[in-house]
């Protein structure tokens, strides 16, 4: 199961162009690590004096994340962007983020259709597969039944295949 990872980083004040530039290069050298399967920067829009530079990495697993994280290429990586960064923020994307990472996300309506097409099949599946196993319970217990299932569902199953099935039409644009 793919990781996604979003690191935001602070960039000092007239560093911005410098640490842009090293960031491609080294964007494209992680890609030599073979667990990498996606990297990219996302800037600020123009006026915008935040000085924040978004990266969006995608691992093949998690052990891949982790050997990523713990080569010689990165260490090296951060102890150069720490000299012009403030400390970075790393978060694992793992919810509706995670399902439509990309750059430029897809517009809403597009990302609507594609969790319906995830939810309905889904909902039907644990209405017959799980609604009978729980009908005795009570009505508020069994909906949390219900959802917490369709959450996990969605999350690890469902949706990560949803989008791929769909990439090119969410990230077409129509």
């Amino acid at each position: 199961m793919p990781i996604h990872v979003a690191i935001t980083r602070k960039v000092l004040p007239g560093r911005e162009a410098e640490f842009k530039e090293a960031l491609r290069r080294f964007l494209g050298e992680s890609f030599l690590h073979g667990g990498v399967q996606g990297a990219g920067m996302i800037t600020p829009l123009p006026g915008d004096d935040s000085g924040e530079i978004g990266i969006l990495r995608t691992f093949a697993d998690e052990s891949e994340r982790d050997a990523f994280y713990h080569s010689q290429l990165f260490k090296d990586w951060e102890a150069f962007a720490s000299t012009l960064t403030e400390e970075p923020n790393y978060r694992q994307l793992t919810g509706l983020e995670a399902w439509f990472r990309a750059p430029v996300q897809p517009p809403r309506w597009k990302m609507a259709v594609a969790t319906l097409c995830g939810v309905y099949p889904t909902s039907l599946f644990l209405q017959f597969t799980v609604g009978p196993l729980i009908k005795e319970l009570p009505s508020s217990l069994r909906t949390l039944i219900i959802a917490a299932c369709m959450v996990g569902i969605l999350t690890w199953i469902v949706m990560p295949n949803v989008t791929k099935l769909l990439r090119s039409w969410l990230r077409s644009g129509d």
